[in-house]
């Protein structure tokens, strides 16, 4: 199981580091921050997954942070750490938004599991949001926007674009369109795919779309971001 890029946020430098150095020996890469505005800057410096963060931090409680760290990006998974364990504050711990909540003392074999555990629950979660350069799909609501404008797409034009989506840069068969958006592999006319995928292609370039998807002969196709459509 790979790492994570995390960051630890404690005001003991002793403890960070404890923590650090342990949350490492995981495999993970972890970089540490000793109060509320520091984390917060480190946040926009990195590309965090999840954050191991203290209540009692100065300045800016944990729960405060927590609750920043959620409205920045709420896929930002967030431990707390609390030498308390009055019911009331674990409630507004978890109120605030945060994963999961540890009281101290604890083993770190624990927080270990207790990271291990937030990953799997991120793992089976099913996303509602892909952003593929500019194209950014809002799954539960089937709309499609590309640089903020919403892009019309027929309910088969949506799935088929979903499908690519969540393999981008990487080929997608014929046959692994036909079962993910027709339920079938066999029972259909292939050119419908292309022509559905010919359908995609006008849209996504009358959109302005950064995206394009290219044709791999003979295999399928891949939906490709070019490097200046990401910035």
């Amino acid at each position: 199981m790979w790492g994570m890029r995390m960051l630890v946020v404690d005001d003991e430098p002793e403890m960070a580091d404890l923590l650090a150095r342990g949350l490492r020996s995981e495999g993970h890469e972890v970089v540490v921050a000793h109060d509320g505005i520091a984390a917060m800057g480190e946040l926009d410096r990195s590309e965090v997954e999840l954050v191991v963060m203290d209540v009692g931090l100065p300045g800016m409680s944990g729960f405060e942070l927590c609750r920043r760290v959620k409205e920045r990006d709420a896929a930002i998974a967030v431990v707390l750490l609390t030498a308390r364990d009055a019911v009331d504050d674990r409630v507004r711990g978890l109120d605030s938004g945060a994963d999961d909540y540890l009281t101290k003392p604890f083993a770190f074999a624990e927080l270990a599991a207790r990271v291990r555990a937030v990953r799997r629950r991120d793992a089976l979660a099913v996303p509602t949001r892909l952003e593929i350069g500019s194209v950014v799909m809002d799954l539960p609501r089937h709309r499609v926007h590309v640089g903020g404008r919403e892009v019309r797409l027929s309910r088969t034009e949506f799935d088929v674009l979903r499908v690519f989506a969540m393999s981008a840069g990487q080929t997608v068969t014929r046959q692994h369109l036909m079962a993910e958006v027709w339920d079938t592999d066999t029972h259909l006319d292939p050119n419908v795919v292309d022509q559905y995928v010919s359908y995609l292609r006008r849209k996504l370039a009358a959109a302005g779309a950064g995206a394009r998807i290219t044709t791999q002969r003979g295999v399928g196709f891949a939906l490709q971001v070019r490097p200046d459509a990401e910035d």
